[in-house]
């Protein structure tokens, strides 16, 4: 009975003999384990001691103070205008015109934010990450919705300088004609200054870091981030895996799908061949995940198109259809 179990074992995991017999023991001694509380009850059964009747006092007490506290809150139902909605469980909002992008903690936190989110903000732009939109706030993680089209009114970004630059100059006709040198000896002479070249596409699965930082958006620390994050993949087969890339705002984003172009294919791994090490590297599997392959490639053969994954129960189909680009049968 016992090696039946153990062969159930080892072709539903796809685990080889030996850790097929150590999943069974495992497996006995969990049970083991579990049942341990329900033969302790058993064997030293007792009835448990009535409550005197001074606890029970107690007790209706506290049960009475609870209601009372229960009775001071304001029920969901019936609050007023001036009351914080279901985003702001933490404290009392104190709304006034704020640019993301430098409001302190102190300051995240009188605008109805918990400490932990707004440190979670602080450290977002600390790695560089910047709020380009309003909408870019709810890109940060757990940031509530009710509380974003709250805030949204107050939400001031600062413009560019470059693009205000002359917004508030005055312009004088007279004063122009009256300024302007005559003849061309007359005329300060300035050094013409050559014209910064436009931004062309590139490969991605083959640019470097100066290619990226010279995108709106993406800096030294976001541009090191996306060259880690394509050389451990082996090289982008779609511009919607640039999403996965942690820290991209919208500005970053569409800059990188604009002039990020996949040129060159992705690097693939020989499945029949790798090691747990080789596939353990790549960001789509695990390190389990890679132990079962190999078990699986040993026991049944060489793998013959990415269908032969299928029936390792490990990998569901989002994986499959995910890694199946970078695999070489």
């Amino acid at each position: 009975m016992f090696n039946r179990f153990q062969s159930l074992v080892r072709d539903y995991f796809g685990v080889s003999h030996k850790e097929s017999r150590g999943l069974v023991v495992l497996i006995f001694l969990t049970l083991l384990f579990l049942l341990l509380p329900f033969l302790y009850r058993f064997i030293n059964s007792s009835q448990p001691a009535d409550t005197s009747a001074a606890d029970q006092r107690k007790l209706d007490s506290l049960v009475a103070l609870m209601r009372t506290e229960e009775a001071k809150q304001p029920k969901f139902g019936n609050r007023s205008n001036k009351e914080t909605t279901t985003a702001e469980h933490f404290s009392e909002p104190k709304l006034f015109n704020f640019d993301p992008n430098t409001v302190s903690v102190a300051g995240w936190q009188q605008l109805g934010l918990p400490k932990w989110l707004a440190e979670r903000i602080d450290k977002y732009r600390s790695k560089g990450g910047q709020f380009r939109q309003k909408e870019d706030l709810l890109r940060i993680y757990d940031f509530p919705p009710e509380l974003y089209e709250q805030l949204e009114p107050y939400i001031a970004l600062k413009e560019p300088a470059n693009s205000t630059r002359f917004a508030n100059a005055k312009y004088d006709k007279s004063d122009s004609y009256a300024n302007e040198p005559k003849t061309a000896t007359e005329r300060p002479a300035f050094a013409e200054r050559p014209a910064k070249p436009a931004l062309q596409p590139f490969d991605i699965n083959t640019a470097d870091t100066s290619q990226l930082i010279a995108l709106k958006g993406i800096g030294a620390t976001l541009a090191g981030r996306i060259v880690k994050y394509r050389d451990a993949l082996g090289g982008f087969i779609s511009t919607e895996q640039f999403r996965e890339v942690y820290g991209l705002d919208s500005l970053a984003l569409e800059e990188l799908q604009k002039f990020g172009k996949i040129h060159s294919a992705a690097r693939k791994i020989p499945i029949n061949t790798a090691s747990t090490e080789e596939l353990d590297r790549h960001p789509f599997l695990s390190r389990r995940q890679a132990q079962i392959i190999v078990s699986y490639r040993e026991q049944h053969g060489a793998y013959t198109s990415a269908e032969s994954l299928k029936p390792i129960r490990i990998l569901d189909a989002k994986t499959i259809e995910k890694i199946a680009p970078y695999l070489e049968f």
